[in-house]
């Protein structure tokens, strides 16, 4: 039996453009196979992500506490680059564009779901205080919510105030904190994906998680 797309010809030699044809859709099956799964664990992702947050805006509404927000997404790079100045956003790393849609994709859902929180506070980089303006229009500067990564800041004394600052206020209170990867584990013990929030209630335990834009 001859092979798959391959023709005896009166000669019995192999046609070259039959060989060139099996080479080029030989791997294709399984790359599609790929590319289909991927879309459909996208696909599938959605409804999870939605219900994620609908349900820790649920947490948020009946009991209150503090929703911290890892900056959304950023370009590539781990920490700031050299020369990072604060008060100088040329000299951060800064959201992409896909962060800043993310960010006032959130703003927009939370507009649909008629919740405004008592107050918005960023860390002082400007990934941060982007992610806020994007997301809620206004902010307030929060030394406590800086990055303490690489040696930056002091993380005791900075997870000391939020904690006094949770404990505090009044029950019921809402506010957005919008701060970085290490102060949330630092706070809670979880790991945060770029986006993603965590809401805390007034002893800083971790109640519900979601991504920032469902």
């Amino acid at each position: 039996m001859n092979p798959p797309f391959q023709q005896v010809t009166a000669n019995h030699e192999t046609p070259r453009v039959c060989i060139l044809r099996r080479k080029l859709l030989g791997p294709w099956p399984a790359a599609a196979a790929l590319a289909l799964l991927g879309f459909s664990r996208v696909v599938q992702a959605q409804p999870e992500r939605k219900a994620a947050a609908v349900e820790l805006l649920r947490l948020w509404r009946q009991s209150g506490g503090a929703l911290l927000i890892r900056h959304a997404a950023t370009e590539s790079g781990l920490g700031d680059p050299a020369g990072f100045t604060l008060g100088q956003c040329r000299t951060q790393r800064n959201l992409s564009d896909a962060g800043k849609q993310a960010s006032q994709a959130f703003g927009a859902w939370l507009q649909t779901q008629n919740f405004k929180p008592d107050a918005v506070l960023s860390s002082q980089w400007c990934r941060c205080q982007d992610t806020a303006r994007l997301a809620f229009g206004q902010f307030e500067d929060w030394p406590a919510l800086n990055s303490t990564f690489a040696g930056q800041g002091d993380p005791a004394a900075q997870k000391k105030a939020l904690l006094a600052r949770l404990r505090g206020w009044p029950q019921g209170r809402t506010e957005v904190w919008v701060t970085h990867q290490v102060n949330m584990t630092g706070l809670t013990g979880a790991y945060p994906s770029m986006g993603e929030g965590f809401l805390v209630d007034r002893e800083g335990r971790l109640l519900a998680r979601a991504e920032l834009a469902p």
